[in-house]
C-alpha cells in the first residue's frame, strides 16, 4: 500500500472537478445560513455527519470490493434530490476519467464502461481508492474530508473569508472527522456480510431542498 497514492487521490488539484462544487455552500450563503467562519464550521459539521458519513461508507465499501452496481443503487436511493444525484454522477465521470489516467485498470474501465453517464462519486473513489492500492479507511477519510472541505475552500470565494479561518475550520472539524471514517469503515464491514441495506442513511433533507433551489437559478458560481 503507497501512502503517496492517498495524498495524490486526496490532493485538491486532482483533476476530479471538485473545485466546481460547494457542496450545498453557495445556497447556505445566499439564505445566509452561513455568514462567518462559526457558521461555516456549524454547516460543514452537519454535512460531514450526514452526506459525508454516507459518501464514506459508500467509498469504503467500494475499496473493499462490494458490488459496484449494489452500490451505486444504494447511493441512488440515498440521494433525494434530481439535482444531486446529477451532481454525483458528473463528479463520478470526472473522478474515473482522472483515475484511469492515473492507475490505468481494467477494472476502472469495465466501471466506465457500466457506467457511461457515471457512478456516484464516492462509489468511483472507492474503486479508484482499491486500484491505487488503498484500503477501506483510506477511501473513507479521502470521501469525509472531501465532503466538507470543498464547502469550506467554496466559502472563501463566496464570502471572501480568511482562508486561515478556514483551515482551522477543517481542523477544528479533524476528531469528529476520525470518528466519521470509523463508522465508515464498520459500516462496510458489515455490508460485506449483510448486504447494501447496512449502509448508512443519514439525511439532510435542508440541503437536498437547496440543491434543487439551487439548480434553478440562472447564474451561480457553482455548479452545486
Amino acid at each position: 500500500m503507497s501512502r503517496a497514492a492517498l495524498l495524490v487521490l486526496a490532493d485538491g488539484r486532482f483533476p476530479a472537478g471538485g473545485h466546481a462544487h460547494s457542496g450545498g455552500a453557495e445556497a447556505a450563503v445566499k439564505a445566509g445560513r452561513i455568514t462567518d467562519a462559526a457558521s461555516l464550521e456549524d454547516f460543514c459539521r452537519g454535512r460531514l455527519h450526514t452526506a459525508g458519513l454516507v459518501s464514506a461508507a459508500l467509498a469504503a465499501s467500494a475499496a473493499v470490493g462490494v458490488d459496484v452496481v449494489e452500490l451505486d443503487a444504494a447511493a441512488d436511493a440515498r440521494t433525494p434530490s434530481p439535482a444531486l444525484r446529477g451532481a454525483a454522477r458528473k463528479l463520478g465521470r470526472q473522478l474515473l476519467r482522472a483515475g484511469r489516467a492515473t492507475w490505468p485498470s481494467a477494472e476502472l474501465d469495465a466501471l466506465a464502461r457500466r457506467f457511461p453517464k457515471g457512478a456516484h462519486q464516492p462509489v468511483v473513489l472507492g474503486a479508484v481508492a482499491r486500484v491505487a492500492g488503498l484500503g477501506a479507511v483510506d477511501a473513507a477519510y479521502c470521501a469525509a474530508y472531501e465532503g466538507v472541505s470543498g464547502s469550506a475552500t467554496a466559502v472563501v470565494r463566496l464570502l471572501g473569508l480568511d482562508p486561515f479561518e478556514a483551515t482551522a475550520v477543517l481542523a477544528r472539524l479533524a476528531p469528529e472527522l476520525d470518528r466519521v471514517a470509523d463508522r465508515a469503515v464498520e459500516a462496510a464491514l458489515r455490508v460485506v456480510g449483510e448486504g447494501v441495506g447496512a449502509l448508512p442513511a443519514a439525511s439532510a433533507p435542508l440541503l437536498e431542498i437547496s440543491a434543487e433551489v439551487h439548480a434553478a437559478w440562472p447564474v451561480r458560481l457553482f455548479a452545486s
